[in-house]
């Protein structure tokens, strides 16, 4: 590792001003947990390295009944997951947070840091993509918002231009009876990444469901929406069968990636059977019931 200055700004726009000063040779500092990394494994060189942990405007967890969640980018996913904020207004994405990677992933690991690096082996994208999420990014030229699909580019690549910093995700409030699950699958336990996840939000009254947000995440290059699943679920009565066709539907409607964790029709059906075991969760339906899904 090779020797760097570290840098402290301030302000959103004092760190947007050093990235563009110092270009290539800059780096942000967030929670560090991929930094660190790439810069002991020395596929990075950084010279400067800016640290946005004195940046008040990245910190912090706030409730607005209209608004709804404000999770700064700075925030640890162990932050999350035990937050009373989010665990009673967005219980999905505390549920989430708490099964990120590992124990010192979660402890020192930020949203935002998360988001930027655009893994799409990772949790919370796929999470955010179904509560329909919004990021705030700030720079010198002012502050913009996307949506986690305009964020998500492609693989290991986002939309943030390089002298720009995410400032907070924005998770709107939920309508009433709606409530989302979130579901990941592992290739073996020992290993913190999922090889598939599914993210479903859905008003419902018992077992109609009225509306649906679906996305799949990990076997993909960014998560993906399924639009064809949420219209075959819309205003439709659950049941075994509706889950199978539903599962199903999910399942073909996606481009999973191929590599050394598992090629695609792998993923494809772990994915059938994490979508499978999503929408029974939610829906209240005997997982048992599903035949030749939840194998």
């Amino acid at each position: 590792m090779r020797e760097f200055e570290l840098l402290e700004p301030a302000t959103v726009q004092e760190a947007s001003r050093l990235l563009t000063e110092h270009g290539e040779d800059a780096r942000i500092f967030a929670g560090g947990t991929a930094l660190i990394l790439g810069l002991r494994q020395r596929m990075l060189s950084p010279t400067h390295l800016v640290s946005l942990a004195g940046v008040d405007a990245l910190h912090g967890i706030t409730w607005d009944a209209q608004l709804g969640l404000r999770i700064g980018a700075l925030t640890r996913h162990a932050q999350i997951a035990s937050s009373p904020l989010v665990r009673q207004h967005c219980p999905m994405l505390a549920s989430m947070a708490a099964r990120v990677a590992n124990p010192q992933v979660r402890n020192q690991g930020t949203l935002g840091g998360n988001l930027c690096y655009g893994d799409p082996s990772t949790d919370p994208p796929g999470c955010l993509l179904a509560l329909d999420a919004r990021v705030r990014i700030g720079g010198l030229h002012g502050e913009r918002e996307l949506t986690i699909e305009e964020l998500l580019v492609d693989y290991f690549q986002t939309a943030l231009a390089p002298d720009e910093v995410l400032i907070d995700v924005r998770i709107p409030p939920m309508p009433a009876n709606t409530r989302g699950v979130y579901t990941r699958f592992l290739r073996t336990a020992a290993e913190h990444r999922p090889l598939a996840s599914v993210a479903l939000v859905a008003r419902h009254e018992d077992l109609l469901c009225q509306t649906a947000r679906l996305a799949v995440g990990a076997s993909t290059p960014i998560p993906t929406r399924v639009p064809r699943a949420e219209a075959f679920l819309e205003n439709r009565t659950m049941d075994a069968q509706a889950v199978r066709q539903a599962a199903a539907i999910v399942a073909q409607d996606i481009e999973p990636v191929s590599d050394a964790r598992g090629d695609a029709e792998y993923r494809r059906h772990m994915v059938q059977v994490a979508a499978a075991r999503t929408m029974a969760e939610l829906f209240g339906i005997d997982i048992e019931q599903v035949e030749g899904v939840a194998a």
